[in-house]
């Protein structure tokens, strides 16, 4: 009985510092990579739209209208 339990202390403790350690890694996908193939073909011909701007209040909100719009044609 002793013996499992010391066990069951020892997985346990093995698990949290195996978690503590995985937490501390980067991000697999930056927050500035470009999230779909379309924005990847924007931002290489220089075309990349804002993905926030400003309200009236000064408060961040997402871009809707200029993401939306057609692109110019050139």
């Amino acid at each position: 009985m002793r013996k499992l339990s010391v066990t069951t202390t020892i997985v346990t403790l093995i698990g949290a510092v195996m978690g503590a350690a995985g937490g501390c890694e980067k991000p697999l996908f930056p927050a500035n990579a470009p999230r779909t193939p379309y924005e990847r073909y924007q931002v290489l011909r220089g075309q990349a739209r804002r993905d926030t701007e400003q309200n009236a209040f000064g408060v961040e909100q997402p871009a809707l209208r200029s993401r939306l719009r057609p692109l110019q044609q050139q």
